[in-house]
């Protein structure tokens, strides 16, 4: 990971509040930053801090493979995630997809404000990381 950090940031309706106001909390921090969300998150964020967040498509519509995506293509570093714990969503398997996905790559995952906390005021936020995805390296050798 290079210091300036590509950071998605996404939320179930019911916490886009508080994923926006933890943004405005940590602006300072996250415009050093390339973020990108899904559509409405990342809308909702831009217009309300004016942080200039890249919009994927909405999660239900596909906008949390499209995250899943860029992981896999190396593309994110950090996901910050706040999910709704009591509400059932109609598109849980392509939100279980993107975590599974964050979790095989080795990808910071965030889904709380006291994580998210922690996580931005990191160290590893404003340093070059060598991360590493255990086991993934030697998987991807094809056969001889």
């Amino acid at each position: 990971m290079t210091k300036q950090k590509r950071i998605a940031l996404i939320a179930h309706d019911n916490l886009k509040p508080i994923i926006i106001d933890w943004c405005k909390d940590n602006k300072s921090i996250l415009e050093r930053h390339f973020l990108c969300g899904t559509g409405t998150t990342a809308k909702m964020i831009a217009d309300q801090t004016g942080l200039p967040v890249y919009a994927y498509n909405s999660g239900p519509l596909g906008g949390d493979q499209q995250i899943g995506s860029r992981i896999v293509e190396g593309d994110i570093d950090i996901v910050i995630f706040f999910s709704d714990p009591l509400k059932a969503q109609p598109h849980d398997p392509d939100v279980k997809a993107l975590l599974r996905i964050a979790q095989v790559y080795n990808i910071p995952i965030a889904n709380n404000v006291a994580t998210a906390d922690f996580l931005i005021e990191s160290k590893f936020m404003n340093e070059e990381y060598d991360k590493k995805i255990p086991g993934l390296q030697e998987q991807a050798r094809f056969p001889s």
